[in-house]
Formats: C-alpha cells, sequence, structure tokens
C-alpha cells in the first residue's frame, strides 16, 4: 500500500470538504442548524490529517523494521524514526527533490523505495557512492581499492536460526558498526538478477566487482549472509531515497532498545 499516496488523497478530500463548507454550504445553513456528518467528519479530520502529512513528508516517518536483513544493528519488530530532510526536501508521493541538503555517505542506514517495486520500502547501509569501486571478495569489503577496517567482536546468536554467526566491528567512512558473518558458508551468491546497469558487475565464486553508476547507490545489510541487496538486484537510484534512519523509539519484544539507535 502506497501510505503517502493515501495520507495525500484524505488530505485533498477533507480539506475540499472543509473549504466547500466555508463558502458554501455553511452560508446556506440555517442560523445554528448542525453541521451534516459528512461536513462535520471531514472539518475534524483535516487539521490532523494536515499535521501528520506535514511530519510524516517533510521531518519524520516511522517505520518497521520486517526482516533480518539489518541484524545486530536493527532487529525484527524495531520501530525507527527516519529523518526526511537530512538528504534534501522533497515533494510528498512524487519525491522530487527540491532543495538540496546532504548527500549520503557511507556508512549511513538509508530507507529507501525498492527499485522494483517503487511502492515497498526497503532498508539498507550505503555501501558505496556514485562512481565507487566496490569490491567484495571472500567476505572482505574494498571500496576504492582500500580494503575497509574490520576487527573481530565475538559470536552472536541468531535467535530465530539458534545459530552462532561471527561478529565483526567495520568501519565505514566516518561510521563504526557491527555486521555479522557466516564464515561457514561460500562467498558465492546464490542468484543474481538482472538489474538495470548489471554490464557495470563482475560475479564470480569469491564475490563480485561492482563500479557504481552517477546517481545510484550501492546498499548491504549487515547481516551480510542473510540480505538480500545490491549485490542481488542491483543499485538504488537517487530519487528513490526516502531517509536516513537514525532513532529506535520501541520494539514490542525488547522494551529496552528505545534509543539505542543513532
Amino acid at each position: 500500500m502506497n501510505f503517502a499516496l493515501l495520507l495525500f488523497s484524505l488530505l485533498v478530500i477533507t480539506g475540499a470538504m472543509s473549504a466547500l463548507d466555508a463558502v458554501y454550504f455553511g452560508k446556506r445553513r440555517a442560523a445554528g442548524a448542525k453541521q451534516p456528518w459528512w461536513i462535520e467528519y471531514p472539518k475534524s479530520f483535516f487539521p490532523v490529517i494536515l499535521i501528520v502529512f506535514l511530519l510524516r513528508s517533510f521531518l519524520v516517518e516511522p517505520f518497521k523494521i520486517p526482516s533480518g536483513s539489518m541484524i545486530p544493528t536493527l532487529l525484527v519488530g524495531d520501530f525507527i524514526l527516519v529523518n526526511k530532510y537530512t538528504y534534501g526536501i522533497r515533494l510528498p508521493v512524487i519525491n522530487k527533490k527540491i532543495i538540496n541538503m546532504d548527500e549520503p555517505e557511507r556508512g549511513d542506514v538509508m530507507v529507501f523505495r525498492f527499485p522494483e517495486d517503487p511502492t515497498v520500502d526497503y532498508i539498507k547501509r550505503v555501501v558505496g557512492l556514485p562512481g565507487d569501486k566496490v569490491v567484495y571478495q571472500n567476505k572482505r569489503l574494498t571500496i576504492n581499492d582500500r580494503e575497509t577496517p574490520l576487527r573481530e567482536a565475538g559470536d552472536y546468536l541468531l535467535r530465530e536460526k539458534i545459530q552462532y554467526l561471527k561478529q565483526y566491528t567495520e568501519t565505514l567512512g566516518k561510521t563504526e558498526h557491527a555486521i555479522l558473518l557466516d564464515t561457514s558458508e561460500s562467498a558465492a551468491l546464490p542468484y543474481v538478477k538482472q538489474f538495470p546497469q548489471r554490464e557495470n558487475c563482475i560475479y564470480n565464486n569469491s564475490g563480485f566487482v561492482c563500479t557504481v553508476p552517477p546517481g545510484h547507490y550501492f546498499m548491504m545489510g549487515d547481516n551480510r549472509d542473510n540480505s538480500s541487496d545490491s549485490r542481488v538486484w542491483g543499485f538504488v537510484p537517487e530519487a528513490n531515497i526516502v531517509g536516513k534512519a537514525f532513532f529506535i523509539w520501541f520494539n514490542f519484544g525488547e522494551l529496552s532498545r528505545f534509543g539505542k539507535f543513532s
């Protein structure tokens, strides 16, 4: 469901009814007469919908983590907030940028519209910027011929699979974050789709080499061996950016998760 479009439609309907009552219906009602329900309800909901629409479109948007691709940074069921203006002000619904702000940086956790189905939002970490050469061989990440710093951080229990994975601390740009690797699995990807500009990538049994096209980003999950990301379905166009994730505000299963992500 395109919630932004639904919210915009409700805003237009309730706003139109409020305006019609102000300029037409209200002037024709008898003094002291009660408003009919089809006028009263839209007028009551209009200011609420307007506030929600403006906050969600230009400031922050809530998002629920649906999968384990970003473990251990984000867990399934985490409710997070997404900064909608840090990468530029965009018109709601059509997502067209009208004011430039900051650009995504390596290491940012970004929400974006899935290239294969723009009605679906995805969340991954920015690994490659436009023009970057991204190499992932034998589960080691290299960007522009520089291997990203990595240090061991013990084992991590993946509870849903009752499986221990190796945890590492990786540094991408200014961001230090945790990743998980399954050292028992092959580095070869089980499948790769025929995505746009796939000619920018070369795949082999050890991994891949990709050059990120202009105006696009290469995204990967922190749970590296359990993430469907740019390795599989390709690059994320700049036009698909939704915002930067920055805060966990709730998790029904783990109340202590509040405020743990930044």
